[in-house]
């Protein structure tokens, strides 16, 4: 069964565009993974560390055969292969790669949630993702991505 997928890429350490096209380019090798769509790739400051490095921020479509554990397994050894260390809070990176969204999905488990918990807050995940999908549906919020942004532009919660 065929999956549609957003993921969310970033990098803020080095050369950060780069590692994008890196793990593009390791994404797409796999068989499992095919790209449907690639948002540009924008500079957007670090959110919760004002004097990190500026962040390189984008979104991709895919669609996958992989359930979503299995998803994350490859984005993980992708980021491992381009040398990101540690997988968690706000540390700099080489390549950060989030599921976004799984279909029209909600998982909730220990090592992955999708939709993702903070997307819906986050200018440099919604911006990208309503250039390629305004219309990318939020199961828990019950809306879709151009509404997110918006409301997120406005400076209203969702």
């Amino acid at each position: 069964m065929k999956h549609e997928v957003f993921l969310g890429l970033g990098s803020n350490l080095g050369d950060r565009y780069g590692y994008i096209d890196q793990a593009m380019v390791e994404l797409e090798k796999d068989i499992n993974i095919s790209m449907v769509a690639v948002s540009s790739f924008n500079e957007y400051a670090a959110e919760n560390k004002p004097d990190d490095p500026i962040f390189v921020n984008g979104v991709l479509k895919v669609v996958t055969s992989y359930e979503p554990q299995e998803l994350l397994k490859v984005t993980e050894q992708v980021e491992r292969n381009l040398g990101r260390a540690d997988k968690g809070g706000y540390s700099r990176r080489t390549i950060d790669i989030d599921i976004l969204l799984y279909d029209r999905d909600v998982v909730l488990e220990d090592s992955l949630i999708v939709p993702h918990p903070l997307m819906h807050e986050r200018v440099f995940v919604l911006e990208p993702l309503c250039e390629i999908a305004p219309e990318a549906y939020h199961p828990i919020l019950d809306t879709n991505a151009a509404t997110l942004f918006r409301s997120l532009k406005e400076g209203r919660a969702v």
